[in-house]
């Protein structure tokens, strides 16, 4: 079964994941030392992350190192916009009503 992103995304262990890796590329191990659980839980959300093209990994000799795919988070931010045009236009609106509301206190 093909994972969707948003399948990924949310689980709070894994955005905390793409929340480390998005500062630097790391380790399983470095990541594990993060979170109260064990390598392997750590490595099934890697895998999980991987499946989904939000992480990619690079072998460096003997290290495999994770890190974050952007491409794939603008995807996420590209259809999240359609939203944040509604909520911006809803703010603007409640920011009018609140300028009328002082203007007309005595």
């Amino acid at each position: 079964m093909r994972r969707d992103v948003f399948q990924a995304i949310a689980d709070p262990t894994r955005r905390a994941i793409i929340g480390l890796i998005a500062l630097q590329a790391m380790t399983p191990n470095a990541i594990a030392e993060h979170f109260d659980t064990s390598r392997q839980a750590v490595s099934k959300h890697l895998q999980i992350l991987l499946e989904c093209q939000l992480v990619k990994q690079e072998q460096q000799g003997r290290e495999i190192y994770y890190q974050l795919e952007v491409a794939k988070m603008k995807e996420i931010d590209k259809w999240l916009e359609q939203f944040r045009k509604i909520w911006e236009d809803r703010f603007n609106q409640l920011d009018t009503i609140f300028s009328n509301i002082k203007q007309n206190k005595p």
